[in-house]
Formats: structure tokens, sequence, C-alpha cells
């Protein structure tokens, strides 16, 4: 990798370059005690050390970015660079400059030469976030890159040899597309050594009290409160029975905007819509096999209807005990005082929503 402090390099060079290199690793919540997010780490620590490409496949707000970072840090290339792209947030006439740099007077508006993404990353990890939007004709160089690793500025003929790991991450079925011609079947061939499906929250729901209690008090500090805040049973049984279609990222909020409401240290109350009453998302409303009353803090287990309160109570204690169980079926049942069959029952009764 170049010298950041080489002298023939422009002063916008030098200083992305510098950046680059101190790029250290990125604060964030991974934190669980799940067996799918356990299980998603373990897979994640086994590749790391690997030198190849790895794809990490999840929905919004679940952390693809966290674990690229986990993954470059655990490497063997930790001490250099990780640098970032969200390329959805880039124009197609942008994206092949940001990833490989441009020579000066390349095109209207290019002073001077600048480095691209890919050079930056040289020795070091390059993360892709939303991998499926890079158009076909970019795509095609950045295949040439992981093959040969080398590639040619805009503007220039001049190879460039780069040594970088590619990460990608993306919500988007990249094989449906390959098959559709919108995504390189030799690319996604390419990087898919590894594909690390990031579970969503509705998978880890025995992370949600550990999570929300983390958010809180991080919350609290930052108002600068003593008392670490406590959730009343009826706000922590709303958090628990919510579908979370904005996973860890919209916990968080929910969680900070429940702190920064409470005058004490009681969270009595849960907004997950702030731009309505304190009642769940229209998103989570419309859940298939929802019940027609909804648990929330403001609405608490004892004023909902019979059947409804003995139907969230049902499905708390089923997911309670395949947590203790570690998913052992049999160890469940025992938990829950119910024969093997029984716990069947129940399992294909909240099969929509276990």
């Amino acid at each position: 990798m170049k010298d950041p402090d080489d002298k023939r390099l422009d002063p916008d060079e030098r200083r992305n370059m510098t950046i680059a290199t101190a790029a250290g690793p990125q604060q964030g919540e991974a934190l669980g005690q799940s067996e799918a997010f356990l299980n998603f780490q373990e897979q994640l620590s086994r590749v790391a050390p690997v030198d190849r490409p790895v794809l990490l496949i999840g929905e919004r707000g679940t952390g693809k970015e966290l674990a690229a970072s986990r993954l470059h840090f655990l490497s063997q290339r930790w001490q250099n660079a990780f640098i970032t792209l969200n390329c959805a947030a880039l124009t197609p006439s942008l994206i092949e400059a940001e990833l490989f740099g441009h020579e000066r007077g390349a095109f209207t508006g290019a002073q001077q030469r600048r480095m691209g993404r890919f050079e930056a990353a040289d020795q070091g990890t390059l993360f892709l976030d939303e991998i499926g939007t890079i158009p076909m004709e970019v795509q095609e160089k950045i295949l040439r890159v992981v093959e040969y690793g080398v590639f040619e500025r805009v503007g220039s003929a001049a190879p460039v040899d780069v040594d970088v790991r590619i990460i990608g991450a993306t919500h988007a079925d990249l094989p449906r597309m390959a098959r559709a011609g919108s995504f390189k079947q030799d690319l996604l061939d390419r990087l898919a050594f590894e594909v690390l499906h990031l579970p969503p929250l509705r998978e880890r729901r025995g992370d949600i009290p550990l999570l929300a209690r983390h958010f809180a008090g991080r919350m609290a500090l930052e108002l600068g409160r003593k008392n670490m805040p406590v959730f009343l049973p009826a706000a922590m049984q709303a958090l628990e029975g919510y579908g979370w279609p904005g996973n860890i990222r919209e916990l968080k909020n929910v969680v900070e905007r429940a702190v920064y409401r409470t005058t004490g240290d009681r969270i009595e109350e849960i907004r997950f819509d702030p731009f309505g009453a304190a009642t769940p998302s229209a998103a989570t409303a419309a859940t298939p096999a929802e019940p027609s009353s909804a648990l929330t803090a403001s609405n608490p287990l004892e004023t909902l209807p019979l059947k409804d309160a003995v139907g969230h109570l049902q499905l708390l204690r089923l997911r309670q005990a395949l947590q203790q169980a570690r998913f052992n079926q049999r160890r469940a049942a025992a938990l829950l005082g119910l024969t093997y069959d029984q716990l069947r029952g129940l399992m294909r009764k909240f099969k929509d929503r276990l």
C-alpha cells in the first residue's frame, strides 16, 4: 500500500488514505445470547480468518455493517484499512469513480486525480453495502479486481494493483437477480465463497430484554441520569410481542424514545410509532395471525379480552421455554408442564410467530 506521507500524492489523496489507514473498530451492539445469534457469530468467527470474499444477507437494521467490521477485525487484515461504501447512496454515473478513482480531467469537475475505495482499501477490507444496486458495467470491473487484483482509474489506461478482501451485503435475492440478468453470475460465484444470513430480531426474541436494557442504559447515561431505567412488566411484554420490521435499529430507536419520554426510572409506556399513539405500528398490526387486540404498555395483559390475553400468554411462555431449553422441544415441554404432543400442538398454533 502507498505511504500516506508520500509527497507525490495530492493533498486529498493523502487525507483520504490517512483516514482509511487509521480506521478502527466500529462501535456497535453485537449483543445476544439466543441460539440464532450465537450460531451466526460462530459462523462469522469461522470464516473471518479465511482470506476470501463473504456475502452478508439480512433485512434492514440487522447489523450488516457491524458484522462486516467484526469480520475484518477478526481477520489477518485487521491492522489495515476497513473501507465502507453504501452503493445505494450513489448514482450509477458516480459509483465507478467512487470505487476506482479518477484522473484529472476524466470528466467535468475532475480537477485533480482522486483515489477510489479499492485503492484506499489495499491490503485491507472493502465493505460494499447494498451490493445488488451496482450497475452491470461496474460489476464487470469489480469482477476483474476480484480475479486479477487490478483495475484502471476512470480516465486512465494505467493498471493499478491492489490486494483487497471484499465483503458484500444486501437484502436482495442475488441468485434471482442473476437468473434475471441484473447481477453477473460470474461475480456472484466469486463473491459467494461464504454466505452468512443475519437473523432478524423476530428470530432472536430472547435477546430483546438484553438489548433493550443495554440501549436504555446508554440513553440514560447520555441524558445524564444517575439510575438505570427499569422496564415495567407490561412494557417489556410489549417489546417482546412486537414484530420489529426494522430489527435492532428500530428497537434502539423505540427504547431510546421510551427513556427520553420517561421522567423517572420506571418505563411504563412504549411508543412504537412516533407519529401516533403508544400502540404497535401498522406494519405489526397487519402481521398475520396476530390477535385482534394488541398488547402494549398502555394496554396491558389484564385489560385484553380473555381469548387474546390467553393467546399472548401462551406465546410468551412458549418462546421463553424454547429459549431456555435451547430449542430442545422435549425439555421445553417439561418446563411448561406439557406433554410433547401438547407442545407440538402449541407450536403449530403459533408457527407463524415463533
